[in-house]
């Protein structure tokens, strides 16, 4: 069916960019704030950014090529609260622009790029001088000149400023207009226009400013083996230096450390919580409450099924994100009269060709309480619990009108179908409501575990397709009565259970019978690419590879699966899941894209990127954390004073150790053994090791 152009789009994979200054929402409102930009039809076509080296510390981004020169094609550029403060940068040394040889990152908010240049006139094969330009997400460029040469240099050096001032959002689609007109101001440039304001000062000043062009020059003198070095700071008129909110000193989330026979392991979770301090935000009305962005480029807002799901898979790394997380979008939730009081607003999601878009704001309301009570287990201080507890009350209450007398959860417009994912959602928010609601001795709790049995029972009967393969989940049900008979990684989520239960895995949809035989549909070929989880079977009609929702590895689900299959007992296709996405990691230098191309891995092939995908991604990064500590089995019961682990046997890693975790408020490590035995090696005092 046709989508609709901005309610398909806001979140998923166009660039619709909201800024950080755009996230306070009215409380009560009926939707999120919209982006400033909507795209027309005509330019649905992104501009690559798979290449790009993008660097993160938000409000703060800078896009650049591999080649290291701004030259204001593409996304290129330094962008602000997204829009674009600078996007020509290009460098000139004795009137030649210097020979790229090697780009890469060296931190979420930082790119290295080298160069060299010749100058002598022997034709030998040895560069004369190295040029290092180091570029920073805060607007800050540094640029160094080395001497290789034998001689006193003597090098004119001239740096090409323009930019235009647009949004991300107009960047993207094509609509950003021309380089703005320059004047010399301070030690630098200026640019203004009715929108803003940007300045490039730069140290040392340069002895010439030629505003008609936007050029910087210096001479520099340059002996034998010595450096010189100019800076740039870009900012808007009046403004300081970015200041991001993941400083070490104030990041909510622990500074854990994997050590592995397996490196890259340790590897992956260093790359993921950096780049989940690059996409930390803050609410600007209330500075304490930290949530995660979706990803950048395309996402630097707030998505709030998103920011959930990433919050609750960093909880290995404390509460504080997640309470953030759940006190930023309590502020959103809508309250009085009507069937949509308790609901936690979010735009609508591409589907894929199979099902209509859904929405995320169901998504969203159905994980507060999860994420609320799984924090408590993992240690969130009983008066925070507290003040969020009326929040996930009318989450449930939405939850049981939305049913009313009905057995499944159905999309809020009418006519929508049954989900097989969005059951697993309600009934995991039901059982850990439930839990939650009876912890403090509210009321519901009976009703609503009722109601998952019954819909339990129901689900195996309705949901499961019988084939002479051993059958399969449907992916939805029709009000009419049809079945939406496609295998897909949403799949996966009819293993989350959750922390429901200490020790032992909680009961999910479906009965043993039939987690045994998705077990092995998904660890099958047509679902496990190598490289991860296939977000649609290879088999199935309309399957393919590049696809965000019909054949893409989408790593969220992949680490879901992982976690799943792992607490359900299937260790061998939680394993294989494991190592391909770790594989797939290392191809992108540990930083995990939010999907990639689900084409079968062959020997000594490499995940191909999707060229739309987020990088960094929230769900990415902190599917990364998940992968991790699934392998330890951490099951955590602050409250109770107790933790259970139950690693994986197999130790698809070898041995492993992780220090600098949280559990209880206090530092938490583990280490698995290569026999798949774990032993806790730092704990809160009084935190018992449960059965």
């Amino acid at each position: 069916m046709p989508l609709p152009t901005q309610s398909s789009t806001q979140y998923d994979k166009h660039p619709l960019l909201r800024r950080p200054a755009q996230l306070p929402i009215t409380p009560g409102s009926a939707t999120t704030p919209k982006t400033p930009l909507s795209l027309p039809h005509a330019t649905a076509n992104l501009p690559p950014a798979h290449n790009a080296l993008i660097c993160v510390a938000l409000p703060g981004l800078a896009i650049s090529t591999e080649h290291g020169q701004l030259t204001g094609q593409g996304l290129e550029g330094f962008y602000r609260a997204g829009r674009r403060m600078l996007s020509r940068c290009r460098l000139r040394v004795a009137g030649r622009e210097p020979l790229a040889i090697q780009a890469r990152m060296i931190a979420a908010d930082q790119a290295r790029f080298v160069a060299t240049l010749s100058l002598s006139n022997d034709g030998g094969p040895d560069p004369d001088v190295i040029v290092e330009r180091t570029r920073y997400a805060d607007g800050t460029e540094r640029i160094t000149l080395r001497s290789a040469a034998h001689r006193h240099l003597r090098l004119p050096v001239e740096v090409s400023l323009g930019t235009d001032l647009a949004e991300l959002g107009a960047v993207a689609s094509g609509r950003a207009g021309p380089d703005l007109p320059a004047s010399v101001h301070d030690s630098g440039m200026r640019w203004s226009c009715a929108t803003g304001h940007s300045v490039v000062t730069a140290n040392p000043p340069p002895s010439d400013a030629l505003a008609s062009a936007g050029l910087l020059r210096w001479e520099l003198e340059l002996p034998p083996g010595d450096t010189r070095s100019v800076e740039l700071r870009v900012r808007p008129t009046g403004a300081g230096p970015i200041r991001a909110v993941a400083r070490a000193a104030t990041s909510p989330l622990a500074q854990a450390r994997a050590v592995s026979d397996d490196p890259r392991a340790e590897a992956l979770l260093r790359t993921s919580i950096e780049d989940l301090q690059a996409l930390l935000l803050r609410d600007p009305e209330h500075p304490y409450d930290n949530h995660l962005a979706a990803g950048a480029p395309w996402r630097c807002g707030m998505a709030p099924a998103d920011a959930l799901a990433a919050a609750r898979m960093t909880l290995p790394l404390g509460t504080r994100l997640a309470a953030g997380t759940l006190r930023t979008l309590a502020r959103t939730q809508l309250v009085g009269a009507g069937p949509r009081s308790g609901l936690i607003p979010g735009p609508r999601r591409h589907a894929g060709t199979h099902l209509p878009p859904s929405c995320t704001g169901e998504e969203a309301t159905l994980l507060f309480p999860v994420v609320l009570a799984e924090a408590r287990r993992w240690g969130l201080p009983e008066q925070e619990t507290e003040e969020l507890l009326p929040v996930a009350e009318r989450c449930l209450q939405w939850l049981r009108t939305a049913v009313g007398d009905g057995t499944y959860l159905s999309d809020p417009h009418p006519g929508g179908p049954w989900r097989c994912e969005t059951q697993a959602h309600a009934h995991r928010a039901a059982l850990l409501g439930a839990d939650l609601l009876d912890a403090y001795g509210r009321g519901g709790g009976s009703e609503l575990r009722g109601w998952a049995r019954g819909m339990r029972a129901a689900f195996q009967e309705d949901f499961w397709i019988e084939d002479r393969g051993g059958g399969r989940p449907a992916a939805a049900r029709l009000p009419d009565g049809r079945i939406v008979p496609h295998l897909g990684a949403a799949s996966a989520h009819l293993l989350d259970t959750g922390l429901l239960g200490v020790g032992a895995p909680a009961q999910g949809l479906l009965d043993k019978v039939q987690t045994e035989q998705l077990a092995r549909l998904l660890g099958g070929p047509a679902m496990d690419s190598g490289w991860g989880l296939r977000s649609l079977g290879a088999k199935e009609a309309a399957y393919n590879p590049f696809g965000h929702r019909g054949g893409a590895v989408r790593v969220h689900e992949t680490a879901v699966a992982v976690a799943g299959l792992a607490a359900a007992g299937y260790e061998k296709e939680a394993s294989s899941l494991l190592r391909g996405v770790l594989s797939a990691a290392e191809a992108f230098g540990h930083r995990l894209p939010e999907m990639y191309a689900g084409e079968q891995r062959t020997v000594g092939g490499v995940p191909l990127p999707h060229p739309a995908a987020c990088r960094p991604a929230a769900t990415a990064a902190a599917a990364g954390i998940l992968l991790l500590t699934t392998l330890a089995g951490i099951r955590p019961d602050a409250p109770a004073g107790t933790v259970t682990l139950r690693p994986v046997r197999g130790a698809p890693l070898g041995e492993i150790g992780l220090t600098g975790l949280r559990v209880a408020g206090a530092p938490f490590s583990v280490r698995v053994s290569r026999l798949g035995l774990a032993m806790v090696e730092e704990a809160a005092d009084g935190l018992q090791l449960g059965v």
